[in-house]
């Protein structure tokens, strides 16, 4: 028995390592990879194992850096068996893989259209043998409909017969369709059979609806081997959810490999319940220098926390009279996704906001933006407000239209919220906002570019780190310590390096024994 990581090793996104048992190759998530174009294309593009020789899939939870790659494992049709999940995940994901899917045809549309362009400006100025001025004009002129549309087929045929590259998405929303067949909703605590002689449990991981531990096991001739995937480990004590699960039964308590995210190994959350007033804190000052709040997020999980905490400060009174936005189409569904699975509320939920007959994620101040029309006038819109738009990390989405034209005031606020991956515009915004406010604003502002533009950046940017969905150092060491689980060795993944392997150094000084894999390695159990 053994597991391979192909993903997530010494890095944060891309999560998808595989067990294998025997004849049986169990494949543990299938996530992308994130960060710049650049550098995640091929990563991306070629799964490092065939699908035919895939049994089964057991998915974690739906974030797009463990469930991203599942469209190209069935594209083909080679593999022929089932993705395990909790019922949470599978319904996420009917939104989550279909709006990724539209995300790559959109960039495959924009960067085909881009090269069209570029082509025929220069034929524009000199001419070709295979096509003249007067053509190129006319081809340009017919390249994007009369509402501004990219016409694809136009594009491509030019791209094509010039014999320029032709970008393809990295799937189709039809490919993502096809996904969805091959999923299967399990509940926790219910054993499955995903292999021939492997049995997979999921438990209550916390970091966001559904999202599971698992605890794969073999029995042969009396003996019994435990593998724990954690998946992403969250919070205790967060909104909505249930806490990550310190209850295990006996057969699952002997762990002979744990694969253990780190994504803050090394790093200590502000404590989740003091979130509510720091983010009480920003609204008020921001509503007092009269601008706005622009608060990237993502969909899935972070956007309902919010909406569940400001709820929490409108029935208390507490929060200033500013209309809050929801402008994501995919956050949208993904809420009434949460609305219909209360069944994983924690007990804090029902008793402040179900037992009293009230939704959590309705309120009289809270909106959601229904049509593109509607997102640019409240891009518009000077009034204070509260937007809540995606990506959470600002690689694309409707956020990047409203910090171009809110980020050059410093009447606004740009609220970070979550993690911001190496290489990306999140990352930036936050490193520099921060940089300028700890030298107390003085002199000219850092800039950024985005759009093929440098804007200055006067609006604030504030950080509460307590928002994070995953487990610090405390919570990892809670799930190890007070679960009573018997843990032989670790395997240390999803993280920067330099957390990665200050986790495996703290946990080598407590006692355990770990190994930080590389992606490609294989571990023996």
């Amino acid at each position: 028995m053994n597991v391979t990581f192909y993903g997530a090793a010494r890095e944060v996104t891309g999560s998808c390592h595989c067990l294998v048992s025997g004849e049986d190759h169990i494949l543990l998530d299938c996530g992308m990879f994130q960060g710049k174009r650049k550098e995640t294309e091929m990563k991306n593009r070629v799964l490092p194992i065939d699908p035919q020789t895939i049994t089964n899939v057991v998915l974690s939870h739906a974030h797009i850096d463990h469930s991203g790659r599942l469209p190209l494992l069935t594209r083909e049709g080679t593999f022929h068996g089932r993705i395990y999940c909790t019922p949470p995940t599978a319904d996420a994901c009917k939104y989550l893989l279909l709006d990724s899917a539209k995300i790559q045809e959109g960039d495959a549309s924009f960067l085909n259209y881009r090269n069209a362009k570029h082509f025929l400006a220069k034929v524009k100025s000199r001419g070709t043998e295979e096509l003249t001025q007067a053509q190129a004009q006319e081809i340009r002129s017919v390249l994007k409909s009369n509402d501004y549309e990219v016409r694809d087929e136009v594009v491509l045929n030019l791209l094509q017969e010039q014999h320029l590259e032709v970008i393809q998405p990295l799937y189709s929303t039809q490919d993502a369709t096809k996904s969805l067949a091959y999923f299967s909703g399990v509940p926790f605590e219910e054993p499955m059979t995903v292999g021939r002689d492997i049995e997979a449990t999921f438990y209550p991981a916390g970091h966001i609806l559904g999202s599971a531990f698992t605890v794969l096991s073999r029995v042969r001739d009396g003996e019994r081997i435990n593998v724990f995937y954690s998946g992403d480990v969250g919070r205790f004590n967060k909104p909505i959810i249930n806490n990550p699960t310190l209850d295990f039964p006996p057969e699952h308590r002997k762990i002979d490999l744990m694969i253990l995210e780190s994504t803050y190994g090394d790093r200590f959350h502000e404590p989740v319940r003091d979130m509510k007033e720091k983010l009480r804190e920003v609204v008020q000052e921001t509503w007092e220098r009269g601008g706005s709040v622009i608060i990237p997020a993502f969909s899935y999980g972070r956007t309902q926390e919010l909406i569940y905490f400001l709820h929490e400060l409108v029935l208390e009174d507490a929060l200033p009279p500013m209309p809050i936005w929801v402008d994501s189409p995919l956050a949208t569904k993904i809420t009434r996704v949460f609305g219909e699975h209360p069944e994983n509320y924690d007990q804090e939920t029902h008793d402040i906001f179900l037992e009293k007959g009230i939704n959590p994620f309705e309120f009289s101040q809270l909106n959601f933006v229904q049509s593109v029309q509607e997102s640019m006038e409240l891009n518009r819109d000077e009034r204070p407000h509260i937007v809540i738009a995606g990506s959470g990390m600002c690689e694309g989405g409707r956020v990047l239209h409203h910090l171009r034209h809110k980020i050059h005031n410093e009447r606004n606020t740009v609220l970070i919220v979550g993690y911001m991956g190496q290489g990306t515009f999140g990352r930036l915004l936050q490193e520099k906002g921060e940089a300028y406010e700890k030298n107390g604003r003085k002199g000219e502002p850092p800039t950024v570019r985005f759009y093929n533009k440098e804007y200055p950046l006067r609006a604030h940017v504030a950080n509460l780190r307590g928002f994070s969905a995953h487990g610090d150092r405390n919570d990892l060491m809670r799930l190890l310590k007070d679960s009573g689980l018997e843990v032989k060795r670790i395997a240390i993944v999803h993280g920067e390096e330099e957390q990665s392997t200050a986790f495996a150094k703290y946990l080598n000084s407590e006692g355990f024994n770990t190994v930080i894999p590389r992606r490609g390695q294989c571990l023996e159990i």
